[in-house]
């Protein structure tokens, strides 16, 4: 099968550029028919048609009348955003592939970009990681297509080039990394999901690319499994959700009805085990029992300008907090502080992160270095990883108790102090980044819970929260501490 150009439109348009149909793409034997073909991905089909305004089957009408919140499907209606809100598993990074695919080998920008001007369809994703994984699916889809894989001109992991000067390139979330591409599609995936460190929110990604899409009038996608609600794309349901004449296109669906081939012993456990969050994960339901923990203003007030780290001081009584780690997973973190009492602060003198992998042995040692240079000679800390760290941490002259609280008392203490401006802060951006990314929520039972979202990690901020309650609480006649959670 031959790419065929059509007549360029008279204003912009990545969907009336394209060489070949949507459809066409799907459903063609020698295209990704043999991937959607099937009659499980009748809904991915009906979704990725209705957005590229082709004609919809009876039955694909009744499809995006229920997905799209009882939407009427107007023929030949011209949408510029898609908003894709679907439980896991559900083929959404699947579906983002095919569209950076129609939009870039199957579509023809020679008529409006300059020489040298490449058009390119941007996938942001929330790590390199997530980025990659979305990478190994479209590259996966084009070698599956041997019409396809001719149209490659080089590949990385990064970057796909094809033929026709067109690009699909995978890049992390950010407002910089998003700017200076002209862009035939941009991609946001797992949104609802994307850390936010106060100076870059989704809401200024977004932004930032918008201008890039001037230029050839491509799409904006946003998809993901709902979290909480707030962000971008609560903004996008709550605004273009059921609204007939929206230029945005909004779907929701769980998990069960995009891909029926997963097994209802799945749903049962997730749900036996959390409700809540199974109903995000897999049904697609914003969640209402999520609050952020603490705000970007006040975490800003809190942080100094400066001096990333305070040498230790002759004087000043010190404790320190330690997040213990098996090396192979999570940051094992260390903070030190000390109480003001001029100011009637908690100043955080200095915060270490190790990265795995790493040896808890080589950790420790570099640890209990840094704890003598401070004089703090008592470890406290929990059961994690049964007798390893009291072992590694006494042999270095350092002793080692168990704490009397857990992560989220610890938070429950830390949060006061923040907002009454009793704590300073060094500027550590990530420390900054998981500390505005905490959530709580209240169980069933009542019982308040303060933990990172999805996917997010709180080592940094788990050390600093411990070593500020602790500080702000000295007992008359304790030791010098360093205390350590899990």
């Amino acid at each position: 099968m031959k790419l065929k150009p059509t007549l360029a439109p008279a204003a912009p348009s990545s969907t009336n550029r394209r060489k070949i149909t949507m459809r066409e793409l799907l459903t063609h034997e020698k295209l990704l028919g043999p991937i959607y073909g099937r009659e499980s991905f009748e809904k991915q089909v009906a979704i990725l048609c209705a957005f590229a305004s082709e004609e919809l089957t009876d039955k694909e009408r009744k499809i995006m009348h229920k997905l799209s919140g009882g939407r009427t499907m107007t023929p030949g209606e011209v949408f510029n955003a898609l908003c894709m809100i679907l439980g896991r598993r559900s083929d959404k990074t699947q579906m983002s592939g095919v569209l950076s695919i129609s939009t870039t080998v199957c579509s023809d920008y020679s008529d409006l970009v300059s020489p040298g001007e490449r058009p390119t369809a941007l996938i942001l994703a929330n790590d390199k990681k997530q980025g990659g994984n979305c990478m190994r699916y479209i590259q996966g889809m084009i070698d599956s297509s041997r019409i396809l894989a001719q149209e490659v001109l080089r590949s990385t992991d990064e970057m796909i080039l094809f033929k026709n000067g067109t690009a699909i390139v995978v890049a992390t979330a950010s407002f910089r990394s998003a700017r200076g591409f002209t862009l035939c599609c941009v991609i946001c995936d797992e949104v609802a999901f994307w850390l936010d460190d106060g100076r870059n929110p989704d809401v200024e990604i977004i932004n930032a690319v918008r201008p890039g899409l001037a230029t050839t009038g491509g799409p904006l996608v946003l998809l993901s499994s709902p979290h909480a609600r707030r962000g971008v794309l609560w903004d996008a349901y709550r605004r273009h959700y059921g609204n007939d004449g929206s230029s945005t296109l909004v779907v929701q669906a769980p998990t069960w009805e995009m891909n029926p081939t997963l097994p209802q012993s799945l749903y049962d456990e997730a749900f036996e085990e959390d409700p809540d969050r199974a109903k995000a994960e897999y049904g697609a339901e914003f969640r209402n029992d999520l609050e952020q923990f603490v705000q970007v203003e006040t975490v800003d007030a809190c942080t100094r300008s400066d001096h990333l780290v305070i040498p230790a001081a002759r004087g000043i009584r010190y404790v320190a907090f330690v997040d213990p780690s098996g090396g192979s997973a999570d940051s094992m973190t260390l903070a030190i502080a000390h109480h003001d009492h001029q100011s009637d602060r908690i100043i955080v003198d200095h915060v270490v992160e190790k990265k795995p992998p790493f040896s808890p042995q080589l950790v420790a040692e570099e640890f209990a270095a840094v704890l003598h240079a401070y004089s703090v000679s008592v470890v406290n800390g929990d059961a994690y990883g049964g007798m390893w760290p009291r072992e590694q941490f006494t042999k270095r002259r350092v002793r080692y108790e168990l704490s009397d609280r857990n992560k989220t008392q610890l938070y429950q203490e830390f949060l006061p102090l923040l907002n009454s401006g009793r704590v300073e802060l060094p500027p550590n951006p990530v420390l900054r980044r998981q500390l505005l990314a905490l959530e709580r929520r209240t169980t069933r039972g009542g019982r308040e819970l303060i933990d990172h979202a999805p996917g997010a990690h709180d080592d940094v901020v788990n050390a600093v929260a411990g070593v500020c309650a602790f500080a702000a609480k000295p007992k008359p006649a304790m030791e010098m501490k360093i205390t350590m959670a899990f």
